[in-house]
């Protein structure tokens, strides 16, 4: 009897530490990303980046740059043959109050992209507008930046969202050219839901 309650606490004790050494592991658990193929359709297909720590060469992306702190944060490119282009930057904040922060901050740079534009680049016509929120996780929003040169003749189009679950935000982006008429504004929100769902 001594030697079975021996073993017995023996194979307890083992699987206590087995808990407790898989329990870093998943807090510790990385967001996953978008695949190409869950970025809005596009006539020719999407091809992706493997995912790389920090953020991307501009400091973020178009409308947010440097917005998003490099540490904790990994990004993956998404590009097709025609131009069109994209990027998922996702970041894990210390506190769930930081990622609320963070999420207010990416919004409020959305919302004025426009204006600060055409501050900055006298002559461009650009419109920042708002599309709604979307009812994923602790929810996400989206917004779109409709651009025009004038002098080159060029318009551009964006679409953007940023969402959260829990410490975790994820801001993407969408662009081509074009004006906010071309741009698949119905699929770029199956895509943010679906990028806020994958995230864990």
């Amino acid at each position: 009897m001594t030697k079975l309650r021996t073993a017995l606490a023996a194979a307890a004790a083992a699987l206590g530490l087995a808990a407790l050494a898989a329990a870093p592991a998943q807090a510790a658990a990385l967001p996953a990303f978008l695949a190409a193929s869950q970025m809005p359709p596009s006539s020719t297909p999407w091809t992706a980046t493997p995912v790389f720590a920090g953020v991307p060469e501009n400091g973020g992306a178009l409308c947010v740059p440097y917005k998003i702190p490099a540490q904790n944060t990994r990004y993956r490119e998404f590009s097709t043959e025609l131009d069109t282009n994209g990027v998922q930057i996702t970041h894990v904040t210390r506190t769930e109050a930081d990622a609320v922060k963070l999420v207010d901050t990416l919004r409020a740079s959305l919302a004025g992209c426009g204006p600060l534009l055409e501050r900055q680049n006298p002559g461009l016509d650009a419109v920042s507008a708002y599309h709604g929120k979307l009812a994923v996780e602790e929810g996400a929003w989206v917004y779109s930046l409709d651009t025009a040169d004038p002098q080159i003749g060029n318009t551009d189009i964006h679409l953007f969202s940023v969402g959260r679950d829990g410490r975790t935000v994820t801001f993407v982006r969408w662009g081509q050219m074009g004006d906010l008429a071309d741009a698949p504004l119905t699929a770029f929100r199956t895509t943010t839901k679906t990028a806020v769902n994958k995230l864990y």
